[in-house]
């Protein structure tokens, strides 16, 4: 099987990590994937942040899940929604302390320049960016993860800003990345393939 297709279809979301930092040159490596994606007009909107400093994950860690309670406690919009996720960390093992990043010791926020006339082509480019670093991490059987909760953390005023993001830039989503603590790959579900419809 082609290589490429073999990494795309063997690749999973990965949520157990060994806590040895990832080498340089496969950061690199991955990171430089996400710069090559693809985007209209060579617009390149992405901006990449490299959080490999444990207190600041940690930090992440601890105000994204805060910021979860209060919205659950107040029932705010999605809060069911963030509940049910609780839920089902509970069910698989796993405390309410448990890590949104789960662990892994490299974490990259990916945020989207802001531009309302393309804002729309922002949101795919990155997410272009996204998939480059998640199969790229795959191919040198590293894990990944890609986050949602994170955001959480950057809805709190200062917090973007403590590190490092442009002002001109939004927070997207995170990756977390690490050396997989499993040693066996967990298999794909069931893919759906009543999504297609051919005109010839």
């Amino acid at each position: 099987m082609n290589e490429v297709i073999k990494t795309i279809k063997n690749r999973r979301s990965i949520r157990s990590f060994s806590s040895e930092q990832i080498k340089e040159e496969e950061l690199n490596a991955i990171i430089e994937a996400g710069i090559y994606a693809p985007s209209g007009q060579n617009n390149q909107p992405w901006y990449f942040t490299v959080i490999q400093d444990s207190k600041v994950i940690d930090h992440i860690n601890q105000v994204a899940k805060e910021v979860t309670r209060e919205i659950i406690e107040k029932k705010e919009k999605g809060w069911e929604l963030y509940k049910s996720f609780i839920e089902r960390r509970k069910a698989a093992g796993l405390t309410d302390n448990f890590y949104i990043t789960y662990g892994a010791p490299t974490l990259i926020i990916v945020s989207g320049k802001k531009n309302s006339a393309k804002w729309k082509h922002t949101l795919c480019t990155c997410g272009a960016a996204i998939q480059n670093i998640l199969l790229t991490a795959e191919s040198l059987n590293i894990g990944s993860v890609w986050l949602d909760s994170t955001n959480r953390c950057f809805s709190r005023v200062k917090e973007a800003e403590k590190i490092g993001i442009p002002e001109d830039y939004e927070i997207l989503y995170g990756i977390a990345l690490g050396y997989k603590k499993q040693k066996k790959q967990p298999e794909a579900p069931e893919r759906n393939y009543n999504v297609i419809n051919f005109i010839k």
